[in-house]
């Protein structure tokens, strides 16, 4: 075990009172199954909107990609883009549909005109695999990130987090998990502007000043101004994109939000919400991370970490005086409680949403056939969170900290993009889709995601010693672009092939629903 930093230590337990109080408080609410799994539906559109900026502004958003724009420039910018953009298409398809024709779960709207139990069976596949692959990414890079900033050793961290998510959401279901997010977000904002701040302080406010010294920090010039550097095709980086944009309508936890508000239209307000605070939030990653370049310079590589994930720590105690400083330290103390309680919230969220699609989609509503109490249904949630839980703190520690986590948060994303998104649209808006076609739509989105992602560059990293390419088979990073495509036609073919007829007064009655709130409320109690 490294040395213990205290400092950072102790604000993290800080956060961590103000988040456990929050959980005990939310526990003496969280009685019936819609207040474990949709808050009780009383989350406002503000506060809804503020809880899935928590939820989709992980550790990545703030870290990773401050670390991609430090290490290639114009390329990092990508993910800052798509992040951006990827609330359009929740905005424009799923947010107010899913609130007016669900209950708790996607596999809620999937059932609503599709065969109960195979539908349901499907659906919670498609979640569990989007939330579990998800979810150890994050404990990977939460054991890792821990590890640098606090000197506690990487299965400890892991465990702590693990156990702390756990307490999140076993005693305080949604309730307390949408206040940690929202405590969350807020905590990532401010940071994110005082950063950003300081940075610009440095330039006298001068954005082309700025990045002109970061081209020339840089070992490739003004090659950090223009694409190349991340990837080698403009392939590669429309793939990329393609995965948050799309993926971000097919993440079970983002999904789950809608069903917290009390209707339709704070639905739609909530997205908004979170556009505007994730758009902010997001600038400012880009300022950061070229101020970081432009700051710290080609010898603060080292320091940032393989990956640049430590981009952001190194620069605030570089801002605040220096490593050794009182404000150097100050600082790096700071963003690094705000970095981990980051995670902590993205984690609650991410097993909430898989406990959803064991207790409520496949043992009330498949094994049990809808016969279960509220109670029992609460009490199998929690069994199964406890036991997800503690699978992927295994998987995390047997993974390790030297865990490829890029590959894996990619096919999370390719998963939500290729397999969940194609069959909710569909189910949404095509009157003859059918129960064969989201389960083959789904099942080939799944496959070809972990195919193409196990035959990817990053599985295989490292170039060729003779011609330079990739070992990997596949040479993108992110096959969505391929994938996505294959949901939707394994949706199509599963639909037209089947002998499975008779959907249209199912989907009139779903569209009826959806577009126009009529009977969502007998919805919201009962399907």
């Amino acid at each position: 075990m490294s040395e213990l930093k205290i400092l950072p230590l102790g604000t993290f337990a800080l956060v961590l009172a103000v988040t456990l109080g929050i959980t005990y408080w939310a526990a003496k609410r969280t009685n019936s199954a819609s207040e474990f799994w949709a808050a009780g539906r009383g989350i406002s559109a503000a506060q809804n909107g503020f809880a899935v900026a928590g939820d989709y502004m992980s550790a990545s958003s703030f870290l990773g990609f401050a670390g991609l724009i430090f290490l290639f420039g114009v390329d990092g910018f990508v993910g800052l883009v798509a992040a951006l953009v990827a609330f359009l298409p929740v905005l424009l398809w799923m947010a107010e549909r899913m609130r007016n024709a669900g209950k708790y779960t996607m596999a809620d709207v999937l059932t609503f005109r599709l065969r109960e139990r195979p539908a349901r069976m499907v659906a919670a596949l498609g979640t569990l695999s989007v939330a579990f692959v998800y979810l150890i990414a994050q404990m990977v890079g939460a054991g890792a990130l821990i590890q640098a900033l606090t000197g506690v050793s990487f299965s400890i961290a892991v465990v702590l987090t693990g156990a702390l998510m756990l307490t999140y959401v076993i005693f305080g279901g949604m309730i307390a998990t949408t206040w940690v997010q929202i405590i969350k977000a807020g905590l990532l904002m401010s940071a994110g502007i005082v950063i950003t701040l300081m940075v610009l302080i440095r330039f006298g406010f001068n954005l082309g000043e700025m990045f002109s010294v970061a081209a020339e920090q840089h070992s490739e010039g003004q090659a950090f101004l223009a694409p190349g550097l991340q990837f080698d095709a403009p392939l590669g980086l429309i793939s990329f994109g393609v995965a948050f944009l799309l993926g971000t309508a097919g993440l079970p936890h983002i999904l789950m939000r809608f069903f917290t508000v009390p209707d339709a239209k704070a639905a739609r307000g909530s997205v908004a919400w979170a556009v505007f605070l994730i758009g902010a939030f997001y600038l400012m990653v880009m300022i950061i991370g070229v101020g970081a370049r432009a700051i710290l310079g080609q010898g603060g590589e080292e320091a940032a970490g393989k990956g640049g994930n430590l981009t952001v720590p190194t620069l605030t105690e570089e801002l605040g005086g220096g490593a050794g400083t009182a404000g150097g330290d100050l600082f790096l103390a700071v963003v690094s409680a705000v970095a981990l309680a980051t995670i902590l919230a993205v984690v609650a969220g991410l097993v909430i949403a898989a406990s959803g699609a064991v207790a409520h989609d496949l043992y009330s509503n498949v094994i049990r056939k809808g016969e279960d109490s509220e109670a029992a249904e609460v009490y199998v949630a929690r069994i199964a969170a406890v036991a997800i839980g503690v699978l992927s703190i295994a998987v995390a520690l047997v993974a390790g900290s030297d865990f490829n986590v890029s590959a894996i948060v990619g096919l999370a994303f390719c998963f939500a993009a290729s397999a969940n998104f194609p069959a909710l649209l569909l189910a949404l808006s095509w009157e003859r889709f059918n129960t064969m076609g989201a389960i083959v739509g789904i099942l080939s989105g799944l496959i070809s995601s972990l195919v193409l992602i196990l035959l990817s560059a990053p599985v295989w990293p490292g170039p060729d010693s003779v011609t330079g390419s990739p070992l990997g088979p596949f040479g993108l990073d992110n096959p969505a672009i391929f994938c996505v495509p294959i949901g939707f036609l394994g949706c199509y073919l599963g639909t037209v092939l089947s002998t499975e007829r008779d959907n249209e007064h199912e989907y009139h009655e779903l569209y009826v629903r959806s577009e126009t709130g009529l009977g969502a409320e007998v919805a919201s109690e009962g399907h």
